[in-house]
């Protein structure tokens, strides 16, 4: 078999390995994108109200417990790219073994807390009577698919930080082609309901899990692979993914916080605030995905590149990314600004929503290049195995300063435009700290080597 072809991020030219490494990174978000929009076309087309606002209720339960695990597998980037990088062989092996071995305790863990606790969070967060008995049952069902979901995301994980990032992205299309043939199953075809759904994810995640451990398990190249037997927790090896792993879960959680108290406040604005922000929230997709891309390009390239010992390739391949990164950001940005009413027109026909849609991105996408400043660098710190204090900022900042602004703004000025500026305002404050931190943890690095 011939050796797997990994993008090695410590020697060529910079900016052809960044790109070359980040298209399939944005490609795997934009899969995810097209099949979560696949789901609600066919439950907008085959369920009824309820059963769509059953599946809604339940969003915030799935983003937060598996959000968290698949933190995990971010460590598990951080700890094999930098083996990779210093090319140690036997840890990169090492690393994969424990967390195929994590990747199975903690999808049982995210089944079990999920499908005991589903009746509690549906009424904890006061989800109507007529939905909640199917909000339950799609919850239960949809936790079947855990150790599917953790076990792509730790696979993935791992060959992105072996500089392989193409492979994940068709095994996110095998799971998207299957994810879309189960909807059309379960619902048009046995008219299966919400349950249908939950099933479709089932099968989608399987499908995608599947191709991802037959690949760690026979085709990657012999020095790494895995075999069933040798899959162990090594303690050394789980110390540092949990190190960088569970500070980049608990990252997930705050930013769902945040999000959970800027909804509430919109929500008291009223409908056409709520359909205008729901719209917004889509249309600066083409904005946030090629920067979430690029901060996960350097996670990889920082890692493999200190594990290499060359701390000086780490910073220039940052500045690159933080200046790739600017540049789309402010043209896409300009582009949307100026086709405001056609990028919205595509999510609503509401002439009221589509202004206030508009009076957001004047108020966020001019300074939405501070976005890239906070997510590069902050992604720069975890490739240099220190998540925690990204996690930090992120809380201060997203969490309980924006929840400030909103809590003391919203009721004196009831406007989208109060709401929209606590984003650009808590954006530079994170970002200002992003890059006092990452500018001093540098500065020691050099005076330790000195």
């Amino acid at each position: 078999m011939k050796k797997q072809k990994n993008i090695d991020l410590t020697q060529g030219n910079i900016v052809k390995q960044i790109i070359l490494f980040a298209l399939p990174l944005l490609g795997s978000s934009l899969v995810q994108l097209l099949y979560n929009t696949a789901d609600l076309l066919f439950i907008g087309q085959f369920l009824g109200k309820n059963e769509s606002a059953a599946v809604g209720a339940s969003t915030m339960m799935v983003t937060c417990l598996v959000g968290f695990f698949g933190g995990l597998s971010v460590g598990a980037t951080v700890a094999v790219a930098n083996a990779f990088g210093a090319k140690d062989g036997d840890k990169v092996k090492r690393i994969l073994q424990t967390s195929a071995a994590l990747s199975m305790i903690s999808g049982i863990i995210v089944f079990l807390a999920g499908y005991s606790f589903a009746p509690a969070f549906i009424h904890v967060i006061g989800t109507p009577r007529e939905i909640a008995d199917s909000a339950v049952g799609y919850l239960r069902i949809y936790f079947f698919s855990s150790i599917f979901i953790v076990s792509y995301n730790m696979g993935a994980g791992v060959m992105r930080g072996m500089g392989e990032s193409f492979v994940p992205l068709l095994f996110q299309i095998v799971g998207g082609v299957t994810n879309v043939v189960m909807d059309a199953v379960f619902l048009r075809g046995l008219n299966m309901g919400i349950n249908g759904v939950a099933w479709a994810t089932f099968f989608s995640q399987g499908a995608a899990a599947v191709c991802t451990v037959i690949y760690l398990f026979s085709h990657i190249c012999e020095e790494y692979r895995i075999h069933l037997r040798s899959i162990t927790i090594q303690e050394d090896i789980l110390l540092s993914i949990l190190r960088v792993g569970i500070p980049s879960g608990l990252q997930t959680l705050v930013i769902a916080l945040s999000n959970v108290v800027a909804q509430y406040f919109i929500n008291s604005l009223g409908t056409n605030a709520i359909a205008a922000f729901t719209a917004y929230f889509k249309v600066e997709l083409p904005i946030y995905l090629p920067i979430v891309a690029l901060g996960q390009a350097t996670t990889t390239f920082v890692g493999q590149n200190l594990g290499a010992g060359n701390p000086q390739r780490a910073r220039r391949g940052t500045g690159i990314c933080l200046k790739i990164g600017c540049m789309l950001t402010i043209i896409t940005s300009f582009l949307l600004i100026i086709g405001g009413d056609y990028a919205f027109g595509l999510f609503v026909r509401d002439a009221a929503v589509v202004a206030l849609g508009n009076r957001i991105i004047r108020t966020t996408f001019p300074f939405y290049w501070l976005y890239v400043f906070l997510q590069v660098f902050g992604d720069s710190i975890k490739g240099a195995g220190k998540a925690l204090p990204p996690t930090v900022i992120i809380m201060i900042n997203i969490t309980i300063i924006r929840s400030i602004i909103l809590i003391s703004l919203v009721p004196i000025r009831p406007d989208v435009r109060t709401i929209a500026v606590s984003y650009p305002v808590t954006w530079f404050l994170t970002a200002a700290q992003m890059l006092i931190y990452y500018m001093l943890s540098n500065r020691e690095k050099e005076k330790s080597c000195e």
